[in-house]
């Protein structure tokens, strides 16, 4: 059963984001409002593996949900910035490392529910260190954790971002 969208109305606008309100029809002709989160932007980020499996995470703190746990570089795109330069952009601000090449590896849609984010994953082979990270806020640390050791991390709750989790155990799974 597809929804029917009548209507958008925007509740606030900001240049990050747009949160509105829908008037959807549902089954049997019912209507309902649905909040709705636009981004502005896309979000790009990048599993980089290097040649002994092990890959690029930071340890962070996420505020909003109190939390801490490893993600990958990830951040949003800008105007006329194509995905896979974002995401190498974003490897090399937040870590200090700059990527190898860059293929697609997966999209992700975090909350189609409520929102139409989409994150632009990509895989690199390797990184060359290039300095410390320009965006020292991101990450309380940033180390190369082996492929093999996601699984656990997930189980223990040490790996808590959607985006992160998707794209990590795929490329734990071979990618």
């Amino acid at each position: 059963m597809r929804w029917t969208v009548h209507s958008e109305k925007p509740l606030y606008t900001d240049p990050w984001l747009d949160i509105r309100i829908a008037d959807v029809e549902i089954t049997g002709g019912r209507h309902l409002e649905h909040r709705i989160i636009r981004s502005r932007t896309g979000g790009a980020g990048a599993v980089v593996v290097d040649d002994r499996r092990r890959v690029l995470l930071e340890w962070r703190h996420r505020f909003i949900t109190d939390a801490w746990a490893w993600e990958i570089p990830i951040g949003g795109i800008r105007d006329g910035e194509e995905p896979a330069a974002a995401a190498a952009r974003e490897v090399e601000e937040e870590t200090g490392w700059r990527p190898g090449p860059m293929r697609p590896l997966t999209v992700v849609h975090p909350t189609p529910g409520i929102s139409d984010s989409q994150h632009h994953i990509f895989w690199a082979d390797g990184a060359t260190h290039i300095g410390p990270p320009t965006e020292d806020w991101e990450a309380e640390r940033i180390e190369w954790v082996p492929l093999a050791d996601i699984r656990g991390l997930v189980e223990a709750g040490k790996i808590v971002s959607g985006t992160s989790m998707a794209a990590l155990l795929l490329a734990a799974c071979g990618g």
